[in-house]
């Protein structure tokens, strides 16, 4: 597995996922404890210091799995607002756990529930809620 790229989380998407993740059992969530690690590594940051360039909670990324060299554009959202709509991913889903914090040209290795691992890139965040000084979202 390759070194994990440093992440940046706002303080607003972490509080909030720290409280989903303690709302969640492992039955519900078996990769809990990896993305509790993520938001621990993190370089948490006030929304409003939020380099433009990184994956938040709400943002829309273009990004490569790279054992498919397939490209998706999805929007990285919390579980309540992941309707199975193609445009979503939900923070919750391995790739979506992948995404959180990273900036432009960053590549993961990521966990998935049956032991194997996904890899992506990000190739752009095409919107980002905190670039549009939405703080609150």
């Amino acid at each position: 597995m390759m070194q994990r790229p440093q992440i940046t989380i706002s303080s607003l998407d972490a509080v909030r996922l720290e409280k989903i993740l303690d709302s969640l059992s492992y039955a519900q969530f078996p990769n809990k404890d990896d993305l509790q690690e993520e938001i621990n590594r993190a370089d948490i940051v006030e929304p409003q210091e939020m380099p433009d360039n990184i994956v938040t909670m709400n943002s829309t990324v273009t990004f490569k799995v790279l054992s498919s060299g397939k490209a998706f554009s999805k929007t990285l959202v919390y579980p309540k607002d992941a309707n199975g709509a193609e445009d979503t991913v939900s923070v919750l889903a391995p790739v979506g756990s992948a995404l959180l914090g990273l900036k432009e040209g960053d590549q993961i290795d990521w966990p998935k529930p049956n032991g194997d691992l996904l890899s992506v890139a990000i190739i752009k965040v095409e919107y980002q809620p905190e670039r549009d000084g939405e703080f609150q979202r």
